[in-house]
């Protein structure tokens, strides 16, 4: 009888240390593991590295978009001038606080890998718009000199502006100033396209804007406000800067968030990001502390500002 037990707890002995050995000793990578890494992060850089060249080329586009618009501007100008039907050139200001995200690279050395851990953040940009007489030009300067995207969105929102308040502008020249307290890289300027429309607008009509308000977006030629990214950024920096309401477009009016979830497999604790889709106004309400409201056009947005 004690041998059977014996037996059995010899058994039981071997099972338990079996399992130990499978599931509970951590697995070191061999040379063959680290070497297939190295070839994946060689492809990811690889792959960064054609993302950034055409990133570089879509900006060439659009800045010889812009050069022909200033040109066939240019050529209006000179034909109304000619034929005496050139508007008179009308002036005007206005600004406002636009909130923008930008990417913080940090690099962290690692045994033999470099590792590079991306962060966003929010900030205040202050936007101007200066309506004077010229030859219909619009003009973009940034101080200090950043890594901005406005040209295109600057071209669209005067084009709506004109539309929405019925005074040409073919004899002035429109001048957005972008000025920030440091360099900010890569900023997108598409999402600050409906704010420059409003400035642009405000400029014409003489009015004063809320300084308490803000807004994010893009802007088409039909003067529709469309989605931008780093809403939750944008958010936290308009209240940090004292903002109390921040207009939205309300195709961002789903925001995503995630929830550290733990597993266990094997002895092996794992955590995942679980996403949660959530209401944008009310999570950014209750968790920024700034009252949201959404907005489809140009003239949503005039309700609240004008």
């Amino acid at each position: 009888m004690k041998s059977k037990i014996l037996v059995l707890l010899l058994i039981l002995s071997l099972a338990g240390n079996a399992y130990f050995i499978m599931f509970q000793q951590p697995q070191v990578p061999g040379e063959g593991d680290i070497q297939e890494m190295q070839a994946r992060i060689n492809s990811l850089e690889k792959e960064n590295d054609a993302l950034e060249a055409k990133v570089i080329q879509n900006n060439q586009s659009l800045q010889s978009y812009a050069s022909q618009i200033e040109f066939y501007r240019e050529k209006v100008f000179e034909l109304e001038s000619q034929t005496g039907a050139c508007p008179s050139g009308v002036e005007g200001f206005a600004s406002l606080q636009a909130p923008a995200v930008f990417q913080r690279i940090e690099t962290e050395q690692s045994g033999p890998f470099v590792r590079e851990s991306v962060s966003e953040e929010g900030t205040l940009i202050n936007i101007s718009a200066e309506i004077q007489p010229g030859k219909g030009r619009v003009l973009v300067q940034t101080t200090p000199l950043m890594g901005v995207i406005f040209q295109d969105a600057a071209n669209t929102a005067v084009f709506v502006a004109q539309k929405r308040t019925g005074v040409p502008l073919s004899g002035s020249d429109t001048i957005f100033s972008i000025t920030a307290e440091e360099t900010i890289p890569g900023v997108d300027g598409s999402s600050a396209g409906a704010l420059m429309t409003l400035l642009t607008i405000s400029a014409l009509n003489g009015t004063d804007l809320n300084q308490s308000i803000t807004l994010t977006g893009t802007i088409d030629n039909e003067g529709n406000v469309g989605p931008i990214g780093g809403v939750l950024e944008k958010a936290q920096a308009a209240e940090a800067g004292g903002k109390t309401l921040f207009l939205l477009p309300r195709e961002n009016s789903e925001l995503v968030t995630y929830r550290l979830v733990k597993k266990e497999y094997g002895g092996f604790t794992v955590i995942e990001r679980v996403p949660e889709v959530l209401d944008a106004e009310e999570y950014i309400e209750e968790n920024v502390g700034i009252d949201v409201e959404y907005v489809d056009t140009i003239d949503d947005v005039l309700e609240y500002e004008m």
